[in-house]
């Protein structure tokens, strides 16, 4: 053996003893990171081998091995399907309101929580803020309902300020966006602003004194320091958003929606569960689910491939 093939044995040799190096240092962490590994092993890797079905025409008797292979007949069915326009736009007019005013809205709250120069008052109004992301949609909806029901203190209040009769938010289908787009805001918010505040912590102080001294004002210090220094945690939240743009979560819809306002509440995820789970179309329901998530991979690389080409690092 020459001197060179030596030098690449001797290289090879040492990679593993690095890695072993590697976790020995931080051993702990490793082991904490077990539990997390093994979740998504469980209960996100392992079950993925239930979309085929969605190539079959389960049948439970049969069970999942003999049940008969049927290629795309549940994808054509879908998309021949007369519900298809209608549960396609419903989703997607949700998730760009959602897109346009609450991806948004944790930016704004964080730029006006850094700009409060009071720590009291600044950590008091972060905790506020984050509180609503801890209820659950259950009780979220129950609030919803006892506010704005045809007894609730809105339509109450409004009558007491003259108005005849009362607002059917909860029962008019032209209501129903906007209050799924505010509960969102209202949740979702508080704590979305722990990013952006995080990457608002990393701002060196040095660039708003030196643009002090340089006569720059509030808005100056804003536009040139603090919003380029959230820009790529910006485009790398809104990637991730994009990714689920046909995921509208299916709590939130299905607690709001009724047979009043049926026509705009059906999204794919409450059309998954009710074709699949009540009905036991199974096979159906995986297609309408496995659409879904190749859309959303789709949305994930094109989105990364245009944040490359603007110049900024992606997530892939």
């Amino acid at each position: 053996m020459n001197g060179t093939s030596l030098q690449v044995a001797g290289k090879k040799g040492s990679k593993p003893k690095k890695i072993l190096t590697m976790i020995k240092k931080d051993i702990w962490l490793y082991i904490l990171l077990i539990p997390g590994v093994l979740h998504y092993i469980i209960f996100k890797y392992l079950p993925m081998w239930g979309i085929l079905i969605a190539f079959k025409d389960y049948n439970a008797y049969l069970g999942f091995f003999d049940s008969p292979w049927v290629g795309f007949k549940h994808f054509s069915e879908f998309f021949s399907n007369p519900d298809f326009k209608r549960l396609l736009s419903n989703t997607l007019i949700i998730s760009f309101y959602n897109l346009i005013f609450g991806f948004p809205a944790p930016i704004i709250m964080a730029l006006m929580l850094n700009e409060v120069r009071k720590e009291w008052y600044k950590r008091t109004i972060q905790t506020l803020v984050y509180i609503p992301h801890f209820i659950s949609w259950v009780i979220i909806a129950s609030l919803t309902y006892t506010i704005f029901n045809s007894q609730g203190v809105i339509n109450k209040y409004m009558i007491q300020m003259g108005r005849e009769s009362t607002i059917p938010f909860l029962t008019d289908s032209r209501y129903f966006r906007a209050m799924i787009v505010g509960q969102t805001i209202w949740k979702e918010t508080g704590f979305g602003t722990i990013i952006y505040l995080a990457a608002l912590s990393n701002v060196d102080p040095q660039l708003y004194e030196a643009a002090i001294i340089d006569g720059a004002n509030r808005f100056r210090q804003l536009w040139h320091i603090t919003l380029p220094a959230i820009r790529s945690t910006v485009v790398t939240l809104l990637i991730l958003r994009l990714g689920h743009i046909l995921d509208n979560g299916f709590d939130q819809i299905f607690l709001m929606s009724n047979s009043l306002n049926r026509k705009v509440s059906e999204v794919f995820d409450t059309y998954v569960y009710i074709i699949g789970i009540t009905k036991g179309a199974f096979s159906y329901s995986t297609a309408v689910g496995l659409f879904k998530g190749v859309i959303g991979i789709i949305l994930i690389y094109s989105a990364n491939w245009l944040a490359k080409k603007v110049g900024e690092s992606g997530i892939l």
